[in-house]
């Protein structure tokens, strides 16, 4: 298969379409069932969603995703079944009593590592089955807390009942639960209006195409250029390049899972430092 057939592609992705749907447009443009997308957003949420091509799509599960940027709108005084807008309204509360600073300083409670309790109607699976199916086949679910760090939340604007922050936080973490939290710490209850996310890892909104823009002209980053900048990276000779396409083991000191490249820029393979100080094979995608 030729490199240039493989690679990732940076969707904005718009309100209304779940991820799936993103992934079948895509594998309609590209012309391969082979398509598979890394960090799934919510039908209301907009912003960067990656997905890779062919043989990228093994790359997905290495690239580094963990560290996200989201821009959120929470509504204080109302609590919904979903815990956004798309949810029924189970409670009104009166606002009339909360301040700015009121709001900052509970915000300002749930930076650094926090225990959360994922969304009820999040795709997290209890006993084989995910949370959002359980909800809405009329099961009470009641789901575990999990550790995640909120790295920092800045309010960016505030017209009471309506706050809008921008989210810096670890994979894993619910800006739909965090609204839910904050509106409980203030004794109003809250839920999740508008949610844009604006980077994942090292892709921003600024490496993202709308859909209306692939399907005029589709391009992706190929896998080598991927590669490339998503590891450390490490051109090879001949030999070890054959060696590399056996999966065999290298005499490399590597100091982290590192992208390895043919003479000739072809992006062989993900190798890391092994228990006996050869570097051995992560992923081989060559051949």
């Amino acid at each position: 298969m030729p490199e240039s057939s493989s690679g990732l592609v940076v969707v904005d992705k718009p309100a209304g379409m779940t991820s799936h749907d993103v992934v079948a447009r895509v594998r309609r443009l590209a012309g391969t069932r082979k398509v598979g997308h890394a960090g799934t957003l919510d039908p209301m949420a907009t912003g960067v969603l990656v997905l890779g091509v062919n043989r990228a799509t093994r790359l997905l599960g290495h690239l580094t995703l963990t560290d996200k940027r989201y821009d959120a709108t929470i509504r204080l005084g109302v609590t919904t079944t979903t815990e956004d807008a798309e949810g029924e309204v189970v409670e009104t509360r009166p606002t009339d009593g909360l301040t700015q600073d009121a709001v900052r300083a509970a915000l300002a409670t749930f930076v650094g590592e926090i225990d959360q309790v994922p969304s009820a109607v999040s795709a997290v699976k209890v006993d084989g089955k995910r949370a959002y199916a359980r909800v809405r086949a009329g099961e009470h679910v009641d789901l575990p807390s999990r550790r995640i760090t909120m790295h920092s939340l800045e309010v960016t604007a505030v017209d009471l009942p309506t706050v809008e922050v921008a989210v810096h936080c670890s994979s894993g973490t619910f800006v739909r639960a965090l609204a839910r939290d904050l509106g409980a710490a203030l004794g109003v209850g809250g839920h999740l209006t508008a949610l844009r996310r604006t980077s994942v890892g090292p892709f921003a909104l600024d490496d993202a195409r709308t859909l209306d823009a692939l399907a005029d002209d589709f391009t992706m980053t190929p896998i080598a250029e991927a590669a490339r900048a998503s590891f450390p990276g490490r051109d090879l000779d001949e030999t070890q390049a054959a060696d590399v396409r056996f999966g065999r083991r290298l005499d490399l000191a590597l100091e982290a899972t590192t992208a390895l490249f043919a003479p000739d820029g072809e992006f062989l393979a993900l190798y890391r430092e092994g228990e006996d100080g050869r570097a051995r094979a992560v992923a081989v995608f060559c051949g």
